[in-house]
């Protein structure tokens, strides 16, 4: 039976991607880009690298990454000055059902490492991690398996033990290309039916995974 659970973050754990789109959407306003907001649903699940690669294919190489970056990061950091950064549903009871009974658990997340501790550190669950590996430790960024390989490396596990729970495209496609299962539980967008098939099952909260955890979900062979 599956021994170890992998966790994406953003949009997984955190209800964070609400509060990216609405930071980019006040920089895009800043930099007179209307409906800047709306490429995070071109970026989801890809590191750093990935979306500044996307930003110059989609907005040009004289797109200034480094202005809206710092504009972003700025307005993102002042909602949350008011707002509490909120976990998604069942995230902690499924952290601490993980770790009552004997599960390795592993952050997959392509987020930087300073940010994804600071964030999981600020919402009270970083302590239930074994390990974690980050956006800015890895080569390639999702959908390639590379992140997923190295978190089950992380933990002492293989990959074939090790159930990933992802809400994106490109996060589902990484897992199952580095041989996890994977339960999908969508956040901002429904992924295709073509990506969704990779999936063990599809989940609308977190809430959904403890039953089947509990009936028993069989490692890949």
């Amino acid at each position: 039976m599956i021994s170890a659970l992998v966790f994406d973050m953003d949009g997984l754990l955190l209800d964070s991607e609400r509060i990216v789109k609405r930071s980019w959407e006040e920089a895009g306003e800043v930099m007179g880009i209307a409906r800047m907001g709306e490429h995070i649903y071109h970026t989801l699940g890809i590191n750093r690298a990935g979306r500044d690669a996307y930003f110059r294919k989609a907005l040009g190489e004289d797109f200034n990454i480094e202005e809206f970056s710092s504009l972003a990061s700025r307005c993102f950091y002042q909602i949350l000055d008011k707002e509490e950064m909120p976990l998604k549903p069942g995230a902690e009871e499924l952290l601490i059902y993980a770790r009552s009974f004997g599960y390795k658990t592993a952050v997959a997340t392509s987020s930087s490492r300073d940010y994804s501790i600071r964030m999981l550190k600020s919402v009270g669950i970083y302590k239930y991690f074994d390990g974690g590996i980050f956006g800015d430790m890895v080569q390639h960024t999702k959908p390639d398996p590379e992140i997923y390989r190295k978190a089950c490396e992380e933990i002492g596990m293989e990959p074939e033990c090790c159930l990933a729970l992802e809400d994106s495209s490109a996060g589902i496609r990484s897992a199952h290309a580095a041989g996890l299962k994977v339960i999908a539980v969508p956040d901002l967008l429904e992924p295709p039916k073509e990506v969704l098939s990779l999936a063990y099952r599809r989940c609308d909260s977190l809430h959904e995974v403890i039953p089947l955890l509990r009936e028993g979900i069989p490692r890949n062979i």
